[in-house]
C-alpha cells in the first residue's frame, strides 16, 4: 500500500463510513496509479454485501438492481475524499453485462456499460486493496477473463469510425473549423483504442491519456508521434484540411492494428 494512504482505512473507520457486511475497501483512480498530485482527490470503492444506510452526500444513477449507488464526500486534512458504496450484488450484475456470450450477441454495441459502471470495472485494474484483498483479486481475475477490454475496445473503434465520418463530411461541406475538432475527436478514440486492447482502460478521463500512453507504449505508434499528433504542431491555420486528412488517414491505418481480443 502506498504510504500516503496509511491510516485512511482507520480514519473511515472511526467515522462509522465502513459498512456492516464490508467485502473489500480499495483506493482507486489517479492516486492508485501512483500519478496523484498535491490536489488530487481520494477516491474509494467500499463494496459490501448490505447497502449503505449512513448519509450520502449524492446518489449515483445506474441500471442495476438497487438503481442507485450512495457517495460520500469529505475532507481530511485538506484533502477532498469520495467513497462510493456498492453491493457485491451490483458488480455481478456488472460482470453479467460483460460475458462473452453478450459480446457475441451484441459486440458491434457501441456501449454495454454507463459510464459509472465501466469507471468502477475499469479501475479494479489498478486499485489498491486497503481491506478484502480475496476479494478486489478475485473480481480483477474475473475482469479480465470476461469481455469488457474487447466490448470498450470495440466502443472506443465504433466512435473513431463516426468521427471519422463526420470529419471527412465536413471538409466536403468547407465547414474547417467542424472538421478539425471532430478529427481531435478521432485520434482520441483511436489511441484509446489502442490502449484499452492491451488492457489499459480510462478512455473516459481523458486527461490521463498520456500517462497511460507512456505506461502502454503500443508497437503500432510511438509516443513522439503521438504526442506531435495530439499536441497539432503540424497544424497550419491556413491549411487546416492537410492536417484533417493526415489524422483521418493516420487514424485508418491504426485501426487496423487494434486487437480484439
Amino acid at each position: 500500500m502506498s504510504t500516503s494512504l496509511t491510516g485512511c482505512l482507520e480514519e473511515m473507520d472511526r467515522r462509522g463510513l465502513i459498512p456492516d457486511g464490508c467485502l473489500a475497501v480499495c483506493c482507486v483512480g489517479s492516486v492508485a496509479r501512483g500519478w496523484s498530485n498535491e490536489s488530487s482527490d481520494y477516491d474509494f470503492n467500499v463494496i459490501s454485501t448490505i447497502p449503505w444506510t449512513g448519509a450520502s452526500a449524492r446518489t449515483i444513477p445506474v441500471p442495476l438492481t438497487p438503481a442507485v449507488v450512495p457517495a460520500v464526500v469529505l475532507h481530511v486534512d485538506g484533502r477532498r475524499w469520495e467513497i462510493k458504496y456498492w453491493l457485491d450484488s451490483q458488480v455481478r450484475q456488472m460482470l453479467d453485462k460483460v460475458t462473452w456470450e453478450q459480446f457475441e450477441a451484441d459486440g458491434t454495441t457501441a456501449k454495454a456499460l454507463v459510464d459509472a459502471e465501466e469507471l468502477f470495472l475499469e479501475r479494479m485494474s489498478t486499485c489498491l486493496t486497503l481491506s478484502g484483498t480475496s476479494w478486489a483479486e478475485e473480481c480483477k481475475r474475473q475482469v479480465e477473463e470476461s469481455a469488457f477490454r474487447a466490448f470498450v475496445t470495440t466502443r472506443s473503434l465504433a466512435e473513431t469510425d463516426a468521427s471519422i465520418e463526420d470529419a471527412v463530411g465536413q471538409l466536403a461541406a468547407q465547414d474547417l473549423d467542424s472538421a478539425v475538432l471532430s478529427a481531435r475527436k478521432a485520434l482520441g478514440h483511436t489511441v484509446d483504442a489502442l490502449l484499452e486492447s492491451k488492457g489499459n482502460f480510462g478512455s473516459r478521463t481523458p486527461k490521463w491519456r498520456a500517462r497511460r500512453f507512456r505506461e502502454t507504449r503500443p508497437r503500432a505508434l510511438s509516443f513522439e508521434e503521438y504526442w506531435a499528433l495530439e499536441t497539432m504542431r503540424s497544424f497550419d491555420p491556413d491549411a487546416p484540411q492537410a492536417w484533417v486528412n493526415l489524422i483521418v488517414q493516420r487514424c485508418k491505418d491504426l485501426t487496423l492494428e487494434v486487437e480484439i481480443s
